[in-house]
């Protein structure tokens, strides 16, 4: 099936796309430039690309993401008529495919109010694309002009998606350093956070006690698995340092009624 049979229409399929837009990004980086390559010399009008959408007498199957033309007749059965995407064919649908949303209104190739997440997810779509499909050209209109120049509108996506994996990047890094707790909740009994070796899908050599963590520029905060031996986060063993791990990093707080050193605290109804 077309990368585990595309994405399934509405929210799952959005929650979908951004788990594997995230992942795949970080596995194999972002160069922007990447669609500027000669093989996407070719101009296609809006009109034009209308044209490939796989039906009778056509001349072929085409879809485009931010601007960038794909021959997709290798994938027929996704995208061909009467197809369950073939919605995607014969357009630029960028926004679709970090949406989820399938309707003529979703169908459409404006990206600039999707979150941080979903530029993620498209540029993912645009590697896949990229790394099963024939380059055809480019697509006159939002994202490249008449001479086949970026426009502002890509350049602005291009600045998105790089903003995005800078965010991204930088949230991997404080899981690593602050992993999510183990929790549950119940009527009875309240609620209870605990460390493990493993909490967070975080795999280390250390447990750690539960502290609640306030980032900057937000309002609440959750719990997180602290270090409490060793330097702080980024600094090396050799230094002179407290052995007290991350228990005085500044955006931390104790849970009232837990033991600073416990390793699970259970807060009461």
């Amino acid at each position: 099936a077309e990368w585990r049979g595309l994405m399934r229409r509405g929210a799952a399929a959005a929650a979908a796309l951004l788990c594997l837009g995230a992942a795949c990004l970080l596995g194999r980086g972002f160069d922007p430039r990447a669609w500027l390559l000669p093989t996407y010399g070719r101009l296609l009008s809006v009109a034009e690309l209308a044209r490939y959408r796989g039906a009778a007498g056509q001349p072929g199957l085409y879809l485009a993401v931010l601007g960038r033309v794909f021959d997709v007749e290798r994938g027929r059965r996704h995208y061909g008529p009467g197809s369950a995407y073939s919605g995607l064919a014969g357009r630029d649908a960028t926004r679709a495919f970090a949406t989820g949303d399938f309707t003529q209104t979703g169908l459409v190739d404006d990206v600039s109010e999707l979150s941080p997440g979903e530029m993620l997810a498209i540029q993912s779509w645009l590697s896949f694309y990229s790394d099963n499909y024939d380059p055809v050209g480019r697509l006159v209109g939002r994202f490249y002009d008449e001479n086949g120049a970026p426009t502002e509108a890509l350049r602005q996506a291009e600045a998105a998606i790089e903003e995005a994996l800078k965010f991204k990047a930088e949230s991997e890094q404080s899981k690593q350093q602050f992993p999510p707790c183990n929790s549950e909740w119940s009527s009875a009994k309240g609620s209870r956070f605990w460390c493990s070796r493993q909490s967070g899908g975080v795999n280390r050599d250390w447990t750690g006690v539960p502290r609640k963590l306030y980032r900057p520029g937000s309002k609440g905060s959750h719990c997180v698995c602290v270090r409490t031996t060793g330097p702080p986060w980024g600094e090396s063993h050799s230094t002179k340092h407290s052995d007290r791990g991350d228990l005085d990093n500044p955006h931390l707080e104790e849970y009232d009624g837990c033991h600073p050193r416990a390793e699970q605290c259970v807060l009461k109804v």
